[in-house]
Order: structure tokens, then sequence, then C-alpha cells
């Protein structure tokens, strides 16, 4: 997907996630209810940041630099941040100040965790198959000393059956 493309669907879901939230944060019983769209919010939010972080990096200077492609991406970010900081405050006034403060400190946890499990399977895996290559560098090294002796022992043979013929 293309990053004006990519933009334009965070912002669109952003935007869609606020109007819901917006219509029924005054009629749900708790927080799971707008959960859905709380994620969609921080997705639609995390796709703007991606597409502007991805065209920053791939386009051309022309483009990169246009005043068109810069104003659309800070506005685009200034959007998302205004959306986020509304919700935020609708979500602190109905469920009690700290509730979104709260909502943002375990979804980083997760994320950490996440990323911290991701590293560590990366990890296991490297020492997996460094485990496998050494195995392997030990089978090609006990092969190539047992073809040696065999060579040599039947180097000894034909040297003995050779004298013994003489």
């Amino acid at each position: 997907m293309e990053p004006i493309s990519t933009a334009l669907a965070g912002i669109a879901l952003v935007k869609q996630s606020v109007d819901f939230i917006k219509t029924h944060i005054n009629t749900v019983q708790d927080i799971g209810q707008i959960a859905g769209q709380i994620d969609n919010l921080f997705t639609g939010e995390k796709q703007v940041q991606q597409a502007r972080n991805k065209k920053a990096g791939a386009a051309g200077l022309g483009d990169q630099f246009g005043v068109d492609t810069v104003a659309k991406e800070m506005i685009d970010a200034k959007l998302a941040a205004e959306k986020l900081q509304e919700v935020a405050t609708m979500v602190d006034m109905r469920f009690g100040h700290g509730t979104w403060k709260g909502i943002v400190a375990e979804r980083a946890r997760r994320i950490q965790e996440q990323k911290e499990a991701a590293a560590k399977a990366r990890r296991e895996q490297l020492k997996k198959d460094q485990e496998f290559m050494d195995a392997c560098k030990v089978v090609a090294v006990v092969g190539g000393c047992i073809l040696v002796i065999a060579g040599l022992f039947v180097f000894m043979m034909i040297s003995v059956a050779k004298a013994i013929g003489t």
C-alpha cells in the first residue's frame, strides 16, 4: 500500500473510531464495550505515523520535501494526536481520571512484552541454529577422520600385500 493511501486509511480509521466512541461513550457499561474502537484508534494513529515515516524514507527529494507532502503529513499527524486527546478526555470523564493513562500504560507494557518475547524467540532460534551448525561441524570432522583412517588402513593393507608379494 502506498504511504498516502495508508495515511488516508489511518485518518479514516481514527475518525471512524472517534465518532463511534463519541456516540456510545455515555451508554457503555464498561470500557470493554468500546475497547475494539480504542484499538482501531491506536491502529489508525500508527498507520498515519508509519505512512509518514515510510514517505520520508522512500520518496524522492522533490516529493519528500514538497510543501503539499509536508503539510499533509503534519496535518494528519496533528489530527490523529488531537483525536487521541479527545478520546482520552472522554474516557477519563466517563470512567474516572487516569483511566486513559492506565489504558495507554497497559498497552505499552503489552507491546513491550510482545517485543521481548519475539526477541527471546529470535535468540533461542539463533542458539538452536548455532547448535545445529556446531553438530554438523562435529559430524563433518568425525566423518573426515574416519575417511582418513580408512584410507590409511587401505593404503597399509595394499602396501603389506605388495611387500608380501615381492
